[in-house]
């Protein structure tokens, strides 16, 4: 998912639906998946790909300016660890380099030597586990009829006042 919110392609292709079955993964997966992407944005985990013409040069003894990161991306860098103890290893791989990394599902697989659609697998167990794991469900459920309140009688009728 870029910076908008929209889904990457991988995430796309896995929400629709195909030949009359339902989508492989709901929106309770993409939304569970939009908050690893937000988290990891937020922590400045992406590669730079240019280069920096920083006018000050780095002190010696500090390292890839880790003493810089502000106080939100150590916080999103904090609770994207936490994923770790909420998801098996190989689950929080997959949601890093897919939602994070924004790797597609094919390259994760030849990265890890695994077989074809495995990877497709994994990423659903992880992101019904993060789901769970957020408070997310398939469909929202509460009460089928919330008593009515109503600060007057159901007869009442206002009054002139003055």
């Amino acid at each position: 998912m870029n910076p908008q919110g929209t889904r990457d392609a991988a995430l796309e292709s896995l929400a629709r639906p195909v030949a009359g079955k339902p989508p492989y993964l709901s929106r309770h997966h993409l939304e569970a998946a939009l908050r690893v992407r937000r988290l990891f944005l937020r922590a400045h985990l992406q590669p730079r790909v240019t280069q920096s013409f920083d006018a000050l040069p780095r002190e010696a003894g500090r390292r890839n300016g880790a003493e810089d990161i502000s106080e939100m991306a150590a916080t999103a860098r904090k609770r994207l660890s936490e994923l770790y103890t909420v998801l098996p290893d190989d689950c929080a791989g997959v949601v890093i380099d897919i939602c994070g990394f924004e790797k597609g599902l094919q390259q994760v697989e030849t990265e890890r030597g695994w077989p074809r659609r495995s990877a497709k697998l994994v990423l659903r167990i992880a992101l019904d586990r993060l789901a769970e794991h957020y408070g997310l469900s398939e469909s929202a459920t509460g009460r089928e009829a919330a008593p009515l309140r109503r600060w007057h009688d159901p007869d009442g009728r206002p009054t002139e006042i003055g």
